[in-house]
Order: structure tokens, then C-alpha cells, then sequence
């Protein structure tokens, strides 16, 4: 098998050859890297470049090249390294242990009425995908699987403009800010999940927190009335032009009272499993014949504090739940942070490169 060809066997549950790797590293790791190989590219250095063979794609452009000015929607100063999403929520670096981390600030966490929300610069997306399949059949050509991302689909997008508390209430007084919002971010992720299928990507990874640390964000009923019905619309959109693209979620947290939700709307892969939050093993026993997996090594415990031989443990124990099948991409569930020895990613990448199922 290629890497496209393994990818998407594992993910179909219908066996693969060899684990694939992936993980993402904070600038602190990124030094580590550099010190441990080098410069040397990782997949030359661990001496197994089918393992890290993938491609993602960019993403449809906007109509207007020029940003409007956030920094009006917001009473006060922001520092000069803040930087925009294309919906003007401000994301602010720069301060003295902070890191890699930014405080996020929300331009329409004032606005109290429903023409304010309809007045703002709103980003309008150039539906021309031509780029995107010009990428897309290159990396098929060189046998690589591909992947489109658009993460913080609906939920996140939204709450980072109007500010998580004040989104809540909307919803919970049945407020037409909310509807207006939640309907404007659930449009323009439709056209952009239509774009991915239609340039032809093998994967959509689409997604929104949904879960804390050990409960869901919002009741059951709340998700069923406002979120799960949005992200129905959007993973359809994407099924309707390629019916085989396979759905890829995120959520932190616990989301196992989410499962049968996300599977009724069409969602493929769950990530990333975080074993501090959920019981990996029970979920994929209960879930592994509908649903495939992506992550499940732990990042609060095993990453940062665990040994090589933890990590290695680990990592096959994980491959051998999901069995010959697949049905699990084992890795990291979120950005490794500064505590993380470089020896255990070393682990990890060699534990998913001599396992043998």
C-alpha cells in the first residue's frame, strides 16, 4: 500500500500495513527537535517517511485581499503582536510568560442588538475552488492522502466572536443574535466543506470543543437544539458532492455522551480521545465497529511524564485494542508542550514504526 492507500484502509477499518505518526510541537519542542536531529527532516531522520506521508490543503480565499480594521471593535488597547481571524476575533500574544498562548478577545461580545450583529464586516468567501484541486491532484499523484481542515467549525468560530457566556445566554433565551450568528458561521462551513469534497480531499477535519475536562460543555438537549442540526448541514454538504469523504472531529474533553450524536451526522473519526477525559479503551470497544479513532496518548500524563517504555507501552497497547482492522491513528492527543522530553517522542514514533500488528 501507498500512504494514501494505508491511511484509508486503516480509517475504513479494513486493515492497514504500517501506523502512521502525527503530532505538533510548541516552539519550545520545535528547539528540542532542532538540538536532537539536527534540522534534519524528521521523516529522514527516524528513517520512516511513509509514516509521516500526508498532504493538507490550503483553503478557499477571500473576495477582498484587505482586512477591515478590527481593532475598532474593541474598547481597549490590544498589543501590537494581537493577530485576526478572518472574523475579526483578536488573538493577543506578546506578554511575558504567556508563551505560545494567546488571550482571546471577541468583537461582538457588546453588541446588544440584532442589526449591530447583521452590520458587521462580515468575510465573504470566493467559492472558487480551483486551487484547491490543482493541490489535492498532485498529492494523489505522489500517492499521498489529503486532507482539507476546518476546524472550529461552528461552535468555537461563533464564540469567539460573540465571547462563550454571552453565546450561552443568546441561546438560552432564544435570542435571534444567536440564531443569526450560528446560522452565518454554519453557512460560510458549508461552502467551505463543499470546496474540500469538491477538490476531491480524502479527509475533512471539521470540529468544536464540545466536552471539558470531565463533563460536556452544555446539556444534551441544548447541543441537539442549536449545534448538532448545524453540523448535520455541513458534513452533508461535504457528502453530497463526495459521498466516500471521510469526517474527521475534534473535541477536547469528555465527549462520550456525544458519540451517538456525532455518529447520526455522519462523523467517521473521533479525535483525540484524551485518556484524562474518557475511557479510550471502553469507547473504542463500544464504538470501534462504526467509528474510527485518532490520538489516545495522553498529554496531561504518558507525553510529559511517563518514560520511553510508558510511552512505547502505551502507544501498542492502543494499536493492538483497535486490532489487525485499524481503525485508530495512535497519537499525541494535542500539542506537545514544554515539558515533554524529546526522548518520548522518539518513543512514540518508533513504537508506531516497528509495531507490528
Amino acid at each position: 500500500m501507498n500512504a494514501r492507500e494505508n491511511m484509508l484502509s486503516l480509517y475504513r477499518r479494513t486493515g492497514y500495513e504500517f501506523a502512521p505518526v502525527e503530532f505538533s510541537l510548541c516552539p519550545a519542542m520545535q528547539a528540542k527537535m532542532q538540538a536532537a536531529t539536527g534540522g534534519a527532516p524528521l521523516p529522514d531522520y527516524f528513517g520512516y517517511p511513509e509514516g509521516f506521508a500526508r498532504r493538507g490543503l490550503g483553503g478557499l480565499r477571500l473576495k477582498s485581499a484587505s482586512p477591515p480594521d478590527w481593532r475598532r471593535y474593541y474598547p481597549g488597547p490590544l498589543h501590537p503582536d494581537t493577530s485576526f481571524t478572518v472574523y475579526g476575533a483578536a488573538r493577543e500574544f506578546g506578554y511575558e510568560g504567556t508563551y505560545h498562548l494567546a488571550r482571546l478577545h471577541h468583537p461582538l461580545a457588546h453588541v446588544d442588538s440584532l442589526e449591530q450583529m447583521q452590520a458587521y464586516p462580515w468575510p465573504e468567501w470566493d467559492p472558487d475552488s480551483t486551487h484547491l484541486r490543482a493541490e489535492s491532484a498532485a498529492a494523489h499523484r505522489d500517492g499521498l492522502p489529503v486532507f482539507g481542515s476546518m476546524a472550529c467549525s461552528i461552535w468555537e468560530t461563533a464564540w469567539g466572536i460573540r465571547d462563550m457566556t454571552m453565546l450561552m445566554m443568546d441561546m438560552a433565551s432564544d435570542d435571534p443574535k444567536a440564531v443569526f450568528l450560528l446560522d452565518k458561521i454554519t453557512e460560510d462551513a458549508v461552502l467551505r466543506a463543499r470546496a474540500y469534497a469538491e477538490a476531491d480531499a480524502d479527509v475533512i477535519i471539521m470540529g468544536d470543543d464540545i466536552g471539558m475536562q470531565d463533563r460536556i460543555m452544555m446539556s444534551l438537549a441544548m447541543y441537539r437544539e442549536w449545534l448538532k442540526p448545524r453540523l448535520a448541514r455541513v458534513i452533508a454538504a461535504a457528502k453530497a458532492v463526495k459521498p466516500e469523504v471521510l469526517v474527521h472531529y475534534h473535541s477536547c474533553g469528555h465527549v462520550t455522551p456525544f458519540i451517538p450524536d456525532l455518529l447520526e451526522v455522519g462523523v467517521d473519526i473521533l479525535n483525540p480521545m484524551q485518556p484524562e477525559a474518557m475511557d479510550v479503551v471502553q469507547v473504542m470497544s463500544e464504538y470501534g465497529g462504526r467509528l474510527s479513532f485518532n490520538g489516545t496518548l495522553g498529554t496531561q500524563t504518558t507525553m510529559p511524564f511517563g518514560t520511553p517504555e510508558d510511552v512505547r507501552r502505551v502507544t501498542w497497547r492502543n494499536l493492538e485494542q483497535a486490532g489487525p482492522r485499524g481503525g485508530l491513528l495512535v497519537c499525541p492527543t494535542h500539542l506537545l508542550e514544554p515539558e515533554v522530553p524529546w526522548e518520548n517522542v522518539e518513543a512514540y514514533v518508533r513504537a508506531c514504526k516497528e509495531f507490528r500488528g
